[in-house]
């Protein structure tokens, strides 16, 4: 049996990827600050078979501890500062989360067992200001965040890290991922839940920011394999994971609405106030090397990923309701 870790494990991206391992025989170690609070919010499908382990990601001995312990063949680092629009909150916490974490992982990694295989998390936001439209593994990076940077230099480390010491360490470079686990603070998780709350007559309304805004969004679980088969490799290396398709905010609202049989335009207002600034070039990620090298596609298309969405949220607030 191989074993796995799984840092984030109770996070969208670390259920979806200790779902996928179970059901290919692993056994799962996730880790977590509160293995008891943990435990009491894993989805059912992962009760009783994930098993928990205390870490803080800032602790490099503990996990060397750990490894030495659990003896994992992979390992795959989700934990991260992460929320839809606090990539410019406290930027030394995001800096020790994102981006010296890493480093603590692979340095223990090299401590307990240099044979372990790592796969990181990171992001399309390591593009930032580039011009250069779609984006691969050869666009020139110019994060505009201290979580672009944080998570640049993660990148940075493990390309250096691969070639001093060997290691078999990859970037999985991930454009925007959704799924009913989606946390409320993304705009899509946000979309799907108040149409479902409308629908049910909760709610009247839904304020948003830039309608127009234009995301290449996929499905965390096809993004959570492609991670799986970036390890199966014979060589170590770096991918972008994405859709290679984008949509905006506009059409994520159409699909939402007109899926519970409403019209968004009855429904939802832009608030200007909550507008970003315009990204230089669009954000679309090129996945030639992915289709090429890991034979990896992405399943969900973005119509069922909408629906996926707000079928979730339906279901959870009905059920609520039927509770009380």
């Amino acid at each position: 049996m191989t074993t796995a870790l799984i840092t984030g494990v109770s996070g969208q991206d670390g259920s979806y990827m200790a779902e996928l391992l179970l059901g290919k025989g692993y056994r799962v170690i996730g880790t977590t600050r509160d293995a008891a609070k943990c435990a009491r919010s894993l989805s059912g499908s992962l009760l009783g078979k994930v098993e928990l382990v205390d870490w803080d990601l800032l602790d490099q001995a503990k996990l060397a501890n750990i490894l030495s312990t659990c003896q994992p063949a992979e390992l795959y680092n989700f934990a991260s500062y992460s929320t839809g629009s606090g990539m410019f909150d406290d930027p030394i916490g995001i800096g020790e989360a994102n981006g010296l974490s890493v480093v603590r992982i692979l340095e223990a990694i090299r401590d307990a067992d240099p044979n372990i295989r790592f796969c990181q998390a990171s992001s399309r936001e390591i593009f930032g200001a580039t011009p250069a439209s779609p984006q691969s593994e050869a666009t020139p990076v110019d994060p505009r965040s201290p979580y672009g940077a944080a998570k640049l230099y993660a990148d940075s480390m493990i390309r250096i890290f691969r070639r001093q010491y060997g290691m078999f360490a990859c970037s999985a470079i991930l454009f925007n991922h959704e799924s009913p686990r989606r946390g409320l603070a993304f705009v899509t998780r946000k979309i799907a839940r108040e149409a479902a709350r409308i629908k049910l007559g909760q709610a009247n309304e839904l304020y948003l920011g830039n309608l127009d805004t234009m995301r290449d969004w996929g499905y965390a679980g096809d993004f959570v394999r492609a991670m799986h088969m970036m390890l199966q490799q014979p060589l170590a290396d770096d991918y972008v994971v994405a859709t290679g398709e984008v949509h905006s905010v506009r059409e994520f609202c159409d699909c939402a609405f007109s899926h519970l049989g409403l019209d968004y335009r009855d429904y939802v207002r832009e608030d200007t106030a909550a507008f970003r600034s315009s990204e230089p070039a669009l954000l679309v990620g090129d996945i030639s090397k992915a289709r090429k090298v890991l034979g990896w596609e992405p399943s969900v298309g973005f119509p069922e990923l909408v629906r996926m969405m707000v079928d979730a949220d339906l279901r959870t607030l009905s059920s609520q309701i039927t509770t009380k």
